[in-house]
């Protein structure tokens, strides 16, 4: 009869000799999810606490921006074809990247003010921008606080299409998560402030949450900026809800209308020490 080691040599181990922590199968059983909870809640603290991450500027908005450059050069090529052939779906839509790509260039140097003015700081007072680290807004923003030579913090998701992270992110503060729970517990747990660019449902979620914790006090004030009061007061008539009675009139005071990135950093710099 074989032994243990011999088994272990040969490979042929059975699992349930395998050390808890070792064995991927078990830990990915459905009995054991309360723990990748807490291994997700705990793994991306513990690195940020040690980098020094205690404060952060949380940008959010939609995955689907292009960058100035890419949207005009997209455009120019659907018009170097013969008009006549031209798909007009693939032309409006060129049309509409192009105008949405000011807002990613807006995140951009959003990001870079604020990075350029907390780069040089003491860890314990820098602001840090994080977002969740996938394309568009959340890609123009880590790029932002690239260019002033700061690190951000990305906070990546696991999806079905493989969101992978975007180029600019820092390396070193960049996590992936499986749970949304979890990520979204992680976008609050340091911000000091958060910033909504136009986006979708995650958009939404997002902000959502952030304005739920405002509301209900279970977070410490925090600023909630909406950028770009054209789109998010046609999205949600905020005023039609205190009317309606499902809000009060000083929820109103949970968040506040940004249109240009000073404008924006005037706000954050209320945070900064004087």
């Amino acid at each position: 009869m074989q032994s243990t080691q011999d088994l272990h040599e040969a490979g042929q181990i059975a699992n349930s000799y395998r050390l808890a922590f070792q064995d991927p199968e078990f830990l990915l059983r459905r009995e054991t999810r309360g723990i990748r909870f807490q291994l997700e809640l705990l793994k991306p603290d513990l690195i940020q606490a040690e980098a020094g991450i205690d404060q952060t500027v949380v940008v959010f908005g939609s995955a689907r921006f292009k960058s100035l450059e890419q949207a005009t050069f997209q455009l120019n090529e659907l018009r170097a074809h013969n008009t006549t052939q031209l798909d007009s779906d693939l032309l409006r839509a060129a049309d509409i990247d192009l105008r949405n790509a000011t807002y990613y260039e807006a995140a951009r140097e959003f990001a870079k003010i604020v990075s350029e003015a907390c780069v040089k700081l003491p860890k314990s007072e820098r602001l840090v921008i994080c977002t969740g680290g996938g394309p568009g807004i959340m890609e123009a923003a880590n790029r932002g606080a690239n260019e002033a030579g700061a690190p951000s913090v990305a906070l990546n998701i696991s999806l079905p299409h493989e969101q992978a992270p975007n180029p600019y992110v820092t390396p070193e503060l960049c996590f992936e998560f499986h749970y949304f729970a979890l990520r979204k517990m992680h976008f609050a747990m340091r911000a000091k402030a958060l910033i909504a660019f136009p986006g979708g449902f995650g958009t939404l979620d997002e902000l959502f949450e952030i304005l739920t914790l405002v509301q209900t006090r279970k977070v410490k004030t925090t600023p909630v900026l909406l950028y770009g009061s054209g789109y998010w007061k046609k999205l949600i008539n905020f005023e039609w809800m205190v009317e309606s009675g499902t809000i009060s009139k000083q929820d109103l005071e949970c968040f506040k209308y940004v249109d240009s990135p000073q404008e924006a950093w005037l706000e954050v710099k209320k945070l900064m020490p004087s």
